[in-house]
C-alpha cells in the first residue's frame, strides 16, 4: 500500500445493494420509460433535438444519417452510435410507428425484418409533425439540463403539441418493470383530449366514445373489445389482433388472400412458420403458400386444396399462427420522474397538463419580450419626438458611451433605451419610420395586454390548448386503420359457418363427404332414382347419414374404437363427388372401418351428458350401454367404445335417454324388442350383454333402433333386393303390442317374410307420417320419397318394392329425413328441418 492511501473496508451486500438500486433507477429514468408528457425516452428525444439542433427540417434538403447519428453521439447520447441509428431508424418506419416522426431516404428495413443499410448510405430529415413535438422549444417553455460531460443544454422534454404516448405508443423493457403500450388514431385522441378538457369529470366509458380502441401502423383487425375496455380502465389488458383476410378464387383454385398483419409480426417468419406446420401436418387443407406483396401493397395467398373448407382452414390459420397475436397493455410511464401505470384519462390528464405548463411558460416568455420591446419603442418613440437635440447630444460626445450616458441624463431613459437610440440608423428619421414605429408600439402593448389576460384566465388558456389541438388534427389525422370486431371474442367458428342439415355418406372403401340435403329432391316410389356419388370400381356406398354442420359427431368403428369430429370439419363435395379418404380426417387403423355414427349436442354441458346414453349392437346380438360422459372428452387418437369379443363386430350406435326401447332385427327376417333399462349402463372397457339370440352361424344383426313413441313410430324393414314394407309398433287404436316386448336375448318375432325374391333383410328403420326415406345401392343410385306413400302393412308379410334393382345390384343402405315443406308441387323439391329432438337424440338415421 503506497503512502498517503489507506483502505475503507466496506460491506459487499450493502455495496451490491446500493449499486443495483443506482443502475436500476438509472435505467427506469434515463432509459427505458417514456416521460408521461411527451411519450419519449432519452434516447428519441436526444435524437429529435439533435436533427432540430442540426437545421435539418422537413423543408431542407436530406442529410446523411451518419452526420444525424455523430451530432446526437458527440453532444447528447455516448451509448453507441446502433442505439441512435436504431431509434432513428424506428421513427421513420411506417409499419412501426404510426405517425412517422423521421422521413427515411434509403433502404430503412422492411416489415420482413429485413436490417436497414448502413448509415453511411442513408439519409434523413425531420417530418412535419415531429417539428410540432419542438415548436416553441426555444421560447423556454420546457426545462434544460446539462449534457453528459456538462458542455451543452438538452431539453427534459419536448413542448410537444401532440399527444405522442398515445398516439405513437411505445415499448420498453426496464429493471422489475417494462412498458407496452399501444398506438392510437391522432383524430380520436384528439378528440378525446377535447372532451376531456371540456368537461374534466368525463367517465372513461364516455371517453372510449371518442378514443376506440388502439390502432396499429398495419391495420389488422381488432377481435374482441373485452381487452381494450380493461386496459382502457386499467392500464393493463389483452387486445387481440387478427390480420386482414378474404377469400379469392386464383387460377380455379379457391384462395385465402391476407391483405394486412398483426402489428409487429415479422411477415417472412410467420409465412415460414406457417409453411413448417403445413409440412409437419398440423395444418390441413393447404396445398401451397406464396407471398406477392409489391407495390400495390401486401398479398400474402394461401392456396386450398380442393376440399379444404375456407372457414375452417383460416380459423386454423388464426389458432396456429401469428395471422392472430395479442398485444398486451402495459402502460407505464414516468410522471414527475417515478413510473406510474395510468389509464386512458389519466394519460389524457398529464398531456393536457403538460400542456397548460406550455402554454403559461410560452406566455410568459412572450410578455416579457414584449416588454422589453415595448421598453426600447417607447426610447426611440421620445428619440423621433426630440430628433434634433438627440443629434445635437450624439455629434458632440467624444464616443457612444458618453452619447449613451449623456441621453440617459436628459430623456430619463434606461441604459437598453439609450444603447438602442444611438445604434438607431437613419433611416428611422423618416416620417414613415416614424409612423411606423408608433404603429408597432401599439401593436405591442394590445399583444402584452392579451398575454396578461391569457395567463389571468385559464379557460382561455384551455380554448388555446383546444385551438392548437384542432389544428393538429387538421393537419395530421387521418382514417382509422385497425378496423374494430366488437363481439369478435365471443365469436367461434360456429357463428361463422351457418348450422345446415347436411347429408353424410361413407362408402365402403372410406371415402366421406357431406352435402347439402336440397341436393335431392323426392320421387315417387318405384322410381330408378338420381346418380347420388361416383364411386371407385368395386366400391359402394354403405353409410348414409343426414347431421346438421354445428354438431359432435362420434366414429364408432367395427373394431370397438370412438373417435371425434365436428360436422363442418368434413370435407364438402357435391352429390356427384367422390368425398375424402376418412383416414385423412380421424387416425383410424388401416384394416378397421367406420360402423356407426352419433350427432350430439355440446360435450361440456354436463347436465346433458350425464342425462344420456351411447346404446351399441354388434353383429352376434351383443348390447351394450354406457353413459354418454364416457365419451365427452375427445382425444386425437381415438378411445376404446366397447370390447369386441372374436369374430365379432360392432354394427351400430345410438344416443338414448335411458327410457327407450330398443329393437334388433337380423338378416333372417325376425326382430326383437326390449326395454332399455333391462341393460344396466357399464363403463367404456366393458362387452356388454347379450340382445337377441342367433338361430344360426350364418344370421347376424343387420340394424338397431331406439323407439320412443311406439304409438306413433311405425318400424320400415328394407330387404336387399328393394322390398320393404311398414309396420306399426303398437296398434294405435287398441294399444296392443305388434312387437311384443320381451327380455333381452331371446330370438324374437317375424318382422319381415323372407323369400328368394325379397331376399335378406339388411335395413330397420323407425319412421313416422311426414318423413322422407333415402334409399342407396351399390351401385351409388340414390332415391328419395316419403313415408307417407308407403301404407303400413302386417309383421309377417314381404311388403312392396320400393326400388328398382337392376341385374345383380342390391340395396347398400337406408336413412331418413323429416320433410319440412314442398315448394314445388311439379319438381317435389323439398327442404329439412331437424331430424334430431331437443335433447339431441336421433330421432332416427
Amino acid at each position: 500500500m503506497t503512502e498517503g492511501e489507506k483502505l475503507i473496508p466496506i460491506n459487499i451486500e450493502e455495496q451490491m445493494k446500493s449499486a443495483y438500486i443506482d443502475y436500476s433507477m438509472s435505467v427506469i429514468v434515463s432509459r427505458a420509460l417514456p416521460d408521461v408528457r411527451d411519450g419519449l425516452k432519452p434516447v428519441h428525444r436526444r435524437v429529435l433535438f439533435g436533427m432540430h439542433e442540426l437545421g435539418v427540417k422537413s423543408n431542407t434538403a436530406y442529410k446523411k444519417s451518419a452526420r444525424i447519428v455523430g451530432e446526437v453521439l458527440g453532444k447528447y447520447h455516448p451509448h453507441g452510435d446502433s442505439s441512435v441509428y436504431d431509434t432513428m431508424v424506428r421513427m421513420a418506419q411506417d409499419w412501426s410507428m404510426r405517425y412517422m416522426l423521421v422521413d427515411g431516404q434509403g433502404n430503412f428495413g422492411s416489415v420482413d425484418g429485413d436490417s436497414p443499410a448502413a448509415m453511411r448510405y442513408t439519409e434523413a430529415r425531420m417530418r412535419k409533425i415531429a417539428e410540432d413535438m419542438l415548436a416553441d422549444i426555444e421560447k423556454e417553455t420546457v426545462d434544460h439540463k446539462l449534457n453528459f460531460d456538462d458542455t451543452l443544454e438538452e431539453p427534459t422534454v419536448l413542448p410537444t403539441r401532440i399527444p405522442n404516448l398515445l398516439v405513437n405508443g411505445t415499448s420498453g423493457i426496464a429493471v422489475g418493470m417494462a412498458t407496452n403500450m399501444p398506438p392510437h388514431n391522432l383524430s380520436e385522441v384528439v378528440d378525446g383530449t377535447i372532451a376531456y378538457i371540456d368537461n374534466p369529470d368525463i367517465e372513461i366509458d364516455t371517453l372510449m366514445d371518442y378514443v376506440k380502441a388502439p390502432d396499429f401502423p398495419t391495420g389488422g383487425i381488432i377481435y374482441g373489445y373485452d381487452g381494450v375496455r380493461e386496459a382502457f380502465k386499467t392500464g393493463r389488458g389483452r387486445v387481440v389482433i387478427r390480420g386482414k383476410a378474404h377469400f379469392e378464387e386464383v387460377n380455379g383454385r379457391e384462395c385465402i388472400i391476407v391483405t394486412e398483419i398483426p402489428y409487429q409480426v415479422n411477415k417472412a417468419e410467420m409465412i415460414k412458420k406457417t409453411a413448417d406446420l403445413i409440412n409437419e401436418k398440423k395444418l390441413e387443407g393447404i396445398s401451397d403458400v406464396r407471398d406477392e406483396t409489391g407495390k400495390g401493397g401486401m398479398r400474402i395467398v394461401y392456396e386450398l386444396k380442393r376440399d379444404a373448407v375456407p372457414n375452417v382452414v383460416l380459423n386454423n390459420l388464426f389458432k396456429h399462427t401469428a395471422l392472430q397475436s395479442s398485444f398486451s397493455v402495459n402502460n407505464i410511464a414516468l410522471v414527475n420522474g417515478r413510473p406510474l401505470q395510468l389509464n386512458l384519462k389519466e394519460l389524457i390528464f398529464h398531456f393536457v397538463e403538460h400542456r397548460h405548463e406550455v402554454v403559461v411558460r410560452r406566455t410568459q416568455y412572450e410578455l416579457r419580450k414584449a416588454e422589453e420591446r415595448a421598453h426600447i419603442l417607447e426610447g426611440l418613440i421620445i428619440a423621433s419626438d426630440n430628433i434634433d437635440e438627440v443629434i445635437q447630444i450624439i455629434r458632440s460626445s467624444n464616443d457612444g458611451e458618453q452619447a449613451r450616458t449623456r441621453l440617459m441624463e436628459r430623456f430619463n431613459l434606461s441604459e437598453i433605451q439609450s444603447r438602442a437610440i444611438v445604434e438607431m440608423r437613419l433611416r428611422q428619421l423618416t416620417g414613415l419610420e416614424q409612423d411606423k414605429l408608433r404603429a408597432e408600439y401599439q401593436e405591442v402593448l394590445a399583444f402584452i395586454e392579451d398575454c396578461k389576460d391569457i395567463l389571468a384566465n385559464k379557460d382561455r388558456r384551455m380554448q388555446i390548448i383546444k385551438d392548437e389541438l384542432l389544428e393538429i388534427k387538421n393537419k395530421y389525422g387521418d382514417e382509422r386503420r385497425s378496423v374494430i370486431e366488437y363481439a369478435g371474442g365471443d365469436i367461434s367458428i360456429e357463428d361463422i359457418i351457418p348450422n345446415e342439415q347436411v347429408v353424410i355418406t361413407i362408402s365402403h372403401a372410406g371415402y366421406i363427404k357431406r352435402t347439402s340435403v336440397n341436393e335431392y329432391k323426392t320421387q315417387a316410389r318405384g322410381g330408378v332414382g338420381q346418380k347420388a356419388s361416383t364411386t371407385r370400381d368395386k366400391d359402394f356406398l354403405e353409410h348414409l347419414f343426414v347431421g346438421t354442420n354445428h354438431q359432435y359427431m362420434l366414429f364408432f368403428t367395427e373394431k370397438g374404437k370412438c373417435f371425434w369430429l365436428r360436422v363442418y370439419e368434413i370435407p364438402e363435395g357435391s352429390r356427384t363427388a367422390k368425398g375424402r379418404a376418412i383416414q385423412n380426417l380421424i387416425n383410424i387403423e388401416q384394416d378397421d372401418n367406420v360402423k356407426a355414427f352419433i350427432c350430439t349436442q355440446d360435450l361440456k354441458d354436463q347436465e346433458y351428458i350425464n342425462s344420456h346414453y351411447v346404446m351399441m349392437a354388434t353383429k352376434r346380438g351383443i348390447v351394450k350401454k354406457t353413459l354418454l360422459e364416457q365419451y365427452s372428452r375427445p382425444r386425437q387418437n381415438g378411445i376404446n367404445a366397447i370390447t369386441i369379443r372374436e369374430d365379432d363386430e360392432l354394427l351400430e350406435a345410438r344416443l338414448t335417454t335411458g327410457n327407450s326401447q330398443v329393437m334388433l332385427a337380423v338378416k333372417s327376417g325376425k326382430a326383437i324388442r326390449f326395454e332399455e333399462e333391462k341393460v344396466r349402463a357399464i363403463g367404456r372397457s366393458g362387452s356388454g350383454v347379450r340382445g337377441i339370440t342367433l338361430e344360426s352361424d350364418n344370421d347376424e344383426v343387420i340394424g338397431m333402433v331406439a323407439i320412443e313413441n311406439p304409438k306413433e313410430e311405425t318400424v320400415l324393414v328394407v330387404s336387399e333386393n328393394g322390398y320393404g314394407k311398414r309396420t306399426f309398433i303398437d296398434d294405435p287404436e287398441t294399444g296392443d303390442a305388434i312387437y311384443r316386448i320381451t327380455n333381452r336375448g331371446g330370438k324374437g318375432v317375424k318382422t319381415i317374410s323372407i323369400t328368394e325374391k325379397t331376399g335378406n333383410l339388411v335395413a330397420i328403420k323407425s319412421v313416422m307420417e311426414g318423413e322422407d326415406l333415402m334409399i342407396i345401392n351399390k351401385s351409388g343410385v340414390a332415391i328419395r320419397m316419403s313415408v307417407d306413400e308407403l301404407r303400413t302393412m302386417g309383421r309377417a308379410t314381404q311388403g312392396v318394392r320400393l326400388i328398382n334393382i337392376k341385374g345383380n345390384d342390391s340395396i347398400a343402405a337406408v336413412a331418413k329425413v323429416m320433410r319440412e315443406e314442398e315448394n314445388d308441387e311439379d319438381q317435389n323439391d323439398v327442404d329439412i328441418n331437424e331430424s334430431f329432438d331437443e335433447n339431441g337424440i336421433e330421432i332416427d338415421n
